[in-house]
């Protein structure tokens, strides 16, 4: 309701024009009588005369008004649907870290797309029909009191039996609806996996395996549909079998009360006519159940997103530009769900012009670690300061504005290059800027022989360009946005040697008079660091400078020793 109430003009004015619509088909059940009593048994020439021109008036009025009701019903529904999947993208973007460790992005997909055209699909098609067919059914009612009383109370005690089947229905519908939306998003979950993973799939001869799973999930999909199926048949089959019991009844009683006298030719054919009419639209009725159910299954699963807690944002320590002093005082983080924290009662300084070196074995909490500093993740105990104040003291947009990432996966959008570099709240920047950053990482290179230079596409995720060349993009975002912390997160583990080279040079540019922290996977990438933490099982083990942890003879020089003497 609260979507709707934007929209409440056009809402209305579709309720005005379904009323007509409704209005137009009483009128015409109406006419029967005196179109059989006068046309056929009292032979009024004058009344036959102007019947036909009354029936092709009140069905143009009927057709302008039933295109009224559709269009404004399509305009304010498509719109409702509309800003519930803008308003969902949006929350998904407000949820913290642990939501999409929770929830895998192909349900999120399943939300926005799926979810959000049932919600649409509901509220113009299944709301349009309820509306349109239940006004026309009350119509034919009301012209069905108004011939005789009597014999339509008499048929009205097969209400009761009607109702129930279709509150059954609904119940059923709703109950299938959400496992149906959850099998959607486990098949889509499966395409995503195997498709994006193809090269795997095919290089283990895995393309029976997964296509036997994606089968078994297709099955249980088609099995809950079928039962939709079935509903449907049973509930219109029982509501055709009630409807016929009524018109039963309505010769029946009608026959005894014309015979009596209180019945003409006329009323009987426009109380049958009227009847006949209420029959198909409650079937349409009990058919559009299965779309309502579907909407309203659907519209619980957004608002179920609608309703989560954002991120903790309420700091108000303003913060134009840290220092980049940052101090973790015995800090700890748990994932949720998990028993055994990611991280135990962690403690070191990273001071402004300084490397910081992350280093560990798989599964360390390296990760984690850099994670807590732009808050993707909160801290169970202990904490996290910038320049000697709580992290959670400053509001988290400041808070991200101090940070640069440049991740092993490098994230691009299909946009141009300029796009990709210029991204978020750095499109405002000059073209100078932007040229200094791209030549600054190395990037010019590759980007001065593209088609189009700066304003080539690259494709989606950057498929059109290597991973060199994607990474030097990423640094020379890191560049532009010119934040006094910056996070390596393992920047140059997945490429080659040339590469890897270019990607150090374009480092060496972005690291002096800022705070920097590195996720290093090669040790030989760390040499020149201030100081290095060593991390084990999410606690830190070992903490000085690359020589002296050398000389401890630690973990730090165990995993120096593997990998040189792998080289």
């Amino acid at each position: 309701m609260r979507f709707s109430r934007p929209y409440s003009g056009l809402l209305l004015l579709a309720l005005i024009s379904a009323l007509i619509e409704a209005g137009a088909s009483s009128l015409f059940l109406g006419m029967m009588k005196p179109i059989t009593n006068e046309t056929f048994i009292n032979k009024n020439a004058g009344v036959a005369a102007w019947l036909p021109a009354a029936i092709i008036g009140l069905f143009l009025v009927r057709g302008v008004a039933g295109y009224a009701t559709d269009m404004c019903m399509g305009k304010s529904a498509r719109s409702i649907a509309r800003d519930l999947r803008v308003k969902v993208l949006g929350k998904y973007l407000r949820l913290p870290g642990s939501r999409f460790d929770a929830e895998p992005v192909p349900s999120m997909l399943v939300r926005l797309g799926s979810d959000s055209d049932q919600v649409a699909q509901a509220a113009v098609d299944a709301v349009k029909v309820m509306v349109q067919q239940s006004l026309q059914a009350l119509g034919a009612l009301g012209v069905m009191l108004w011939y005789s009383w009597s014999v339509t109370l008499s048929i009205l005690v097969l209400a009761p039996p009607l109702a129930w089947v279709m509150n059954k229905v609904a119940k059923r519908y709703r109950k299938i609806s959400h496992r149906i939306q959850e099998s959607s998003g486990h098949l889509l979950q499966a395409a995503d996996q195997t498709l994006s993973n193809q090269q795997e799939v095919k290089i283990y001869g895995a393309q029976s395996a997964e296509l036997a799973r994606y089968e078994e999930l297709a099955n249980r999909n088609l099995q809950l549909a079928m039962k939709v199926e079935s509903t449907r048949g049973i509930s219109s089959a029982t509501v055709q079998l009630v409807g016929s019991v009524g018109l039963a009844a309505l010769l029946l009683i009608a026959g005894r009360e014309s015979m009596a006298g209180r019945l003409t030719a006329g009323d009987f054919v426009s109380l049958m006519t009227a009847m006949m009419a209420i029959i198909p639209a409650l079937k349409q009725l009990t058919n559009v159940q299965n779309m309502v159910q579907r909407g309203v299954a659907s519209a619980e699963r957004l608002f179920s997103v609608l309703d989560s807690e954002d991120e903790h944002d309420a700091g108000t320590r303003p913060l134009q530009r840290a220092k980049g002093l940052i101090e973790f005082r015995d800090v700890s983080a748990r994932y949720p769900g998990q028993t055994k924290p990611a991280l135990s009662g962690i403690s070191f300084i990273a001071r402004p012009g300084t490397v910081t070196a992350i280093v560990g074995r798989s599964g360390s909490g390296k990760s984690s670690l850099i994670k807590l500093i732009p808050r993707f993740y909160e801290a169970e105990s202990g904490q996290i300061l910038i320049d000697g104040h709580p992290a959670q003291e400053y509001a988290l947009g400041d808070l991200r504005r101090q940070i640069a990432l440049v991740g092993q996966q490098v994230m691009l959008f299909d946009g141009t290059v300029a796009d990709n570099v210029a991204y978020g709240e750095m499109q405002k920047m000059g073209e100078d800027a932007l040229r200094q950053a791209v030549q600054g990482a190395n990037a010019m290179e590759f980007v001065a022989e593209l088609p189009e230079g700066m304003r080539t596409q690259i494709g989606t995720k950057g498929g059109r360009l290597s991973g060199g060349q994607r990474q030097r993009l990423a640094i020379a975002r890191a560049m532009l946005k010119d934040a006094p912390i910056l996070i390596l997160d393992e920047a140059t583990a997945a490429l080659d040697n040339e590469s890897e080279r270019l990607v150090q040079e374009a480092l060496q540019k972005l690291l002096p008079d800022r705070t920097t922290l590195v996720i290093a996977h090669r040790l030989s990438t760390i040499e020149h660091a201030d100081q290095v933490l060593v991390l084990d099982q999410g606690r830190l083990v070992e903490q000085g400078t690359p020589a002296e942890l050398l000389e401890r003879g630690g973990l730090y020089a165990h995993l120096h020793r593997m990998q040189f003497s792998e080289a």
